[in-house]
C-alpha cells in the first residue's frame, strides 16, 4: 500500500512535469517566435519535421513551415532553420526529460509493486534493442524516398520513429508489455513475467531486423553487409571481456555489487563505440558506399580532436573514431563503479531503473548504428 509519503511524491512529480508543460506551451502561445520558433522548433520538432520528410533542413516563419532539400537554400533562409540530429542544447533538453520521465517510472514500478529484482533489468534488456532496430526502418524509409520509392512509413507516422518521439514510444510499446504480462501473472494465467517480457523484446526486434532483411532481398535500396553486425558484436564482446578483466584484476570494487550486471553495461556502450569506430573510419573498406557519419555532437567532437592530435599519415591507418569507443569503455566502468551493495538494499527499483537507463543511452545508439552499416543505409 501506498502511504501519505508515496502520495506525496506522486503529486510533486505530477506537478513539476505539468509546470514544465505549461511553460513550454504557454510560453510558445504568448512568444511564438521567441519559444516555439527558437526552441521548441528549432531543437526538437524542427528536426524530427526535417528528417520525416528527408529534407536537408525546414524553416518556421509565423507558423508556416517550409522544407528545403539544399544546403545552400538552408543557409541562406531566415532562422529558425532545423536541421536533422542533435545539438548540445538538444541533447540537454532529452537528459533533463529523461531524468524526469525516470522519476515518474519509479513511481509507477512501486505502484505496480515490481522492478526491485535484477531480474527485471534482463526481462527489459531485449527491448534496448528494439529502439535501434526501429529507427533504421525509419532510415530505410529515407533510403526509399531518396531511390524515388513511396515508402511504406510516411510522414507524420513515421515522425513516431524518429527521435526523440521514438523514446516514447518505445517506451510506450515497453510499458503496454510490462501491464499485460503482470496483469497475466497475478491472475494466473503465467507463472512469472519476466521470460514473456524478455521474449516480446526480443521478438519485436527480430519483426525490425527481418523486414530489413526482407528489403535488402527484395529492393536495391536496402543492401545487406552482415560483417558490420559480426564486427561489432564479435570486438563488443572482446573488448568487454578485455575490460572487465582488467576491473576484476585492478579494481575489484567496482564489480562487487553487479557481477552479472556490469559486463552487460560495459557491452552496450561498447556496441556503441564499436559500431562507430568500424562504420566511420571503415565502412567503404568494408563494403559501403561511403564511410558513416557521426550523428552526435559528443562523437563528432571527439572525431575532431583526434584529428587536430593525431597526424594524417598516422590516422589514415588508425582512424579517428577510436578515443570514441574509449570513452565509452570509461564511462561504462565509471557507471557501474556507482553501484554498491547498499544502494541494492535501499532502493532496488531505482538502481535496475538507473541501470536499464545507462544502457539503453549505450544499446540504442550503438545498434541502430550498427544495422545502419549493415543494411547500407
Amino acid at each position: 500500500m501506498f502511504d501519505t509519503a508515496d502520495i506525496g511524491r506522486e503529486r510533486g512529480w505530477a506537478a513539476v512535469a505539468l509546470a514544465l508543460v505549461l511553460a513550454v506551451v504557454g510560453g510558445s502561445l504568448l512568444f511564438p517566435r521567441e519559444v516555439y520558433g527558437g526552441f521548441v522548433w528549432h531543437y526538437f520538432w524542427g528536426p524530427v519535421f526535417a528528417d520525416a520528410n528527408g529534407a536537408v533542413c525546414a524553416v518556421w516563419d509565423g507558423g508556416a513551415r517550409t522544407l528545403l532539400y539544399s544546403q545552400s537554400a538552408c543557409s541562406a533562409a531566415a532562422e529558425p532553420v532545423a536541421y536533422p540530429g542533435y545539438t548540445l542544447v538538444s541533447e540537454v533538453g532529452y537528459m533533463v526529460t529523461l531524468v524526469i520521465a525516470l522519476y515518474g517510472v519509479l513511481i509507477l514500478l512501486q505502484r505496480l509493486d515490481i522492478g526491485n529484482s535484477r531480474r527485471f533489468f534482463f526481462a527489459l534488456f531485449p527491448f534496448m534493442f528494439l529502439g535501434g532496430a526501429l529507427r533504421t526502418v525509419e532510415d530505410a524509409m529515407d533510403a526509399a524516398r531518396d531511390a524515388g520509392v513511396e515508402p511504406a512509413i510516411a510522414y507524420p507516422w513515421n515522425s513516431l520513429i524518429i527521435s526523440p518521439v521514438i523514446y516514447v514510444t518505445v517506451f510506450a510499446v515497453t510499458l503496454a508489455a510490462v501491464v499485460l504480462w503482470v496483469g497475466l501473472e497475478r491472475r494466473d494465467v503465467i507463472e512469472g513475467y519476466e521470460r514473456p517480457l524478455a521474449a516480446t523484446g526480443g521478438g519485436l526486434t527480430l519483426a525490425c531486423v527481418g523486414y530489413l532483411t526482407y528489403l535488402a532481398a527484395t529492393t536495391d535500396y536496402v543492401h545487406s553487409h552482415p560483417v558490420f553486425t559480426v564486427f561489432t558484436l564479435l570486438f563488443a564482446t572482446l573488448f568487454t571481456a578485455a575490460t572487465w578483466w582488467l576491473v576484476k584484476r585492478y579494481a575489484p570494487v567496482v564489480a562487487e555489487a553487479t557481477p552479472r550486471i556490469g559486463p552487460f553495461v560495459v557491452w552496450a556502450h561498447a556496441v556503441d563505440g564499436v559500431a562507430n569506430v568500424i562504420g566511420i573510419d571503415w565502412g567503404a573498406e568494408l563494403g559501403l558506399a561511403y564511410d558513416m557519419v557521426p550523428k552526435h555532437p559528443v562523437n563528432r567532437g571527439i572525431i575532431a580532436i583526434t584529428e587536430g592530435i593525431v597526424p594524417p599519415s598516422i590516422a589514415h591507418y588508425t582512424g579517428t573514431g577510436w578515443p570514441f569507443l574509449l570513452v565509452k569503455l570509461g564511462i561504462a566502468v565509471a557507471a557501474v563503479w556507482l553501484f554498491d551493495e547498499r544502494i541494492f538494499e535501499d532502493s532496488p527499483r531505482y538502481a535496475v531503473l538507473l541501470l536499464v537507463a545507462i544502457v539503453a543511452v549505450g544499446l540504442g545508439p550503438g545498434s541502430r548504428d550498427m544495422l545502419r552499416a549493415t543494411f547500407g543505409i
